[in-house]
């Protein structure tokens, strides 16, 4: 799909030839700066991760280090937020959101890496055959990681595949909403994955411990938000699939177990009350894009 669709036509017609090379010359540097600056972030993460803070500092950390977690958490949030959402796309093209979405999560977790202080006080720290496992467990995590984002489409994900299909001046072809692999046995592999990047660690100090927390809590609350949004974009065929799939292992009660007919129909009714977006009726028969998707 290409950018200048989301324009008025008598706009597109008043672009000269000049002007629609350098807005298609500012679209592929912008979109393949995206990729990289993915590529970056997911580096940075997995050492930051593993390793902690490269940092020293530790004045202020409480402070410093809730605000950088609850950052990343609400601008990550924005973008998915119907209401904002709709308002951001009368300003960026159908085929530069997911890109535009990947760009301020890679800024935002950027920003949480070298900002980030640390704390002196030492919960615990595990040696010998422990970190081993541990470490093992931290690797594994993101081979599920991987695994789970290539099932959904990575492609989607990091706004590569809109990119490339605008590349090649045609449209994204649907999602389709057809679970396999992990996704048959739980909703949300690539949170459960995510959760194991942030608690798989031999060395647990206070200022990890306390972004593990909040990220935590954050990817409960996130996958609330997304099987309300799945059952409102998608309707029965999601309904059906949450009442005989639950949302993470061992979840015997609650949003996050199976849902019940009157937990799923209460979630979606309350999604399109409070956020009045189209009914799924009203979407052209689209399925929802990555970042409708995303947490």
């Amino acid at each position: 799909m290409d950018a200048t669709r989301s324009l008025p036509a008598h706009s597109r017609l008043s672009r000269s030839p000049t002007q629609d090379a350098l807005n298609r010359f500012c679209g592929i540097v912008f979109g393949l700066s995206n990729q990289l600056l993915f590529l970056v972030t997911v580096w940075f993460l997995f050492c930051f991760l593993r390793d902690g803070a490269s940092s020293t500092a530790h004045g202020h950390w409480v402070v410093i280090d809730v605000g950088l977690s609850i950052l990343f958490a609400v601008a990550h949030s924005v973008m998915l937020y119907p209401p904002s959402r709709r308002i951001l796309q009368r300003q960026i093209p159908q085929a530069f959101y997911d890109s535009v979405f990947c760009v301020v999560t890679c800024l935002s977790l950027l920003l949480l890496f070298f900002a980030w202080r640390t704390s002196e006080t030492l919960l615990w720290e595990v040696s010998g055959w422990g970190e081993t496992v541990v470490r093992f467990c931290f690797y594994a995590s993101w081979g599920a990681l991987f695994y789970s984002l290539w099932l959904t489409g990575l492609g989607y994900q990091t706004g590569w595949t809109p990119f490339y299909y605008w590349l090649r001046r045609e449209p994204a072809p649907r999602r389709e909403f057809k679970p396999r692999g992990a996704y048959r046995l739980i909703r949300h592999p690539v949170y459960l994955s995510f959760l194991g990047l942030v608690w798989f660690t031999p060395r647990m100090s206070l200022d990890h411990a306390a972004l593990t927390a909040i990220w935590t809590a954050y990817i409960f609350y996130g996958s609330f938000l997304k099987d309300r949004r799945l059952e409102h974009f998608i309707g029965k065929p999601y309904k059906a699939y949450s009442r005989k799939v639950p949302g993470y292992p061992l979840v015997p009660f609650g949003p996050l177990a199976r849902r019940s007919d009157v937990s799923a129909g209460v979630a979606a009714s309350n999604l399109a009350a409070t956020s009045n977006v189209e009914s799924p009726a009203k979407c052209d028969g689209r399925e929802p894009s990555s970042a409708e998707c995303a947490a």
